[in-house]
């Protein structure tokens, strides 16, 4: 749809759930998680009109979150296909958006969540919901560094466009509302406030 909520279409028809949908950078396709084939969990392209929806990966257990790269050349992922069973530890993963070459690139005994690339494509954030810290690492998964550290259920992350600050929801003031916070985790700042339940924030572009 529009950004203003015009000209609203849908794009997949089928009985399954079809989510957390991601723009790739040139705006020509749509990546998102679906159970549509087998009730498992797995990640799947499409054109950006809904056309060619194309299965990328294939696994027994939940591959869920994807997030395409800046240069539209690889997506990152959560999944616990190592673990192999549903319930078990999740992490992040990376593959070439074509989902061929999948590799690991966490390796905790919590679960790793909702990874998501700085707009450089240098570094990828991510949640532990185990921890409820936020994360930042290399975009090869080395030097991880919490960010966020605080007793508080800090989630789902999302970096400014300009990759200078990080958006997030946490319940550390009891109620889940919205924060920013430098991308060092510095200058903590509460933007909503209200008694509803406020989660999952996103940058406009």
């Amino acid at each position: 749809m529009n950004a203003d909520g015009g000209n609203l279409a849908r794009l997949t028809t089928n009985s399954a759930s079809d989510e957390d949908p991601d723009w790739s950078p040139d705006g020509t396709k749509i990546v998102f998680h679906s159970d549509r084939d087998d009730g498992n969990y797995e990640i799947y392209v499409m054109n950006s009109d809904g056309t060619n929806q194309t299965r990328l990966t294939n696994n027994t257990v939940p591959d869920y979150a994807p997030d395409w790269s800046p240069d539209g050349g690889k997506i990152v992922f959560e999944s616990n296909r190592e673990d192999g069973r549903w319930n078990g530890n999740f992490e992040i993963y990376v593959m070439n958006a074509d989902g061929s070459n999948p590799s690991r690139l966490t390796n905790n005994t919590v679960f790793d969540e909702h990874p998501v690339w700085s707009p450089d494509g240098s570094k990828i954030a991510f949640h532990s919901r185990d921890t409820g810290e936020i994360y930042v690492m290399n975009a090869d998964g080395s030097n991880p560094a919490n960010i966020s550290n605080h007793p508080a259920s800090d989630a789902v992350p999302t970096w400014s466009p300009d990759g200078s600050k990080i958006v997030f929801g946490s319940n550390r003031d009891v109620n889940y509302e919205i924060y920013t916070m430098n991308a060092d985790g510095s200058d903590v700042t509460r933007i909503t406030n209200d008694t509803a339940y406020d989660n999952r924030p996103a940058w406009a572009e």
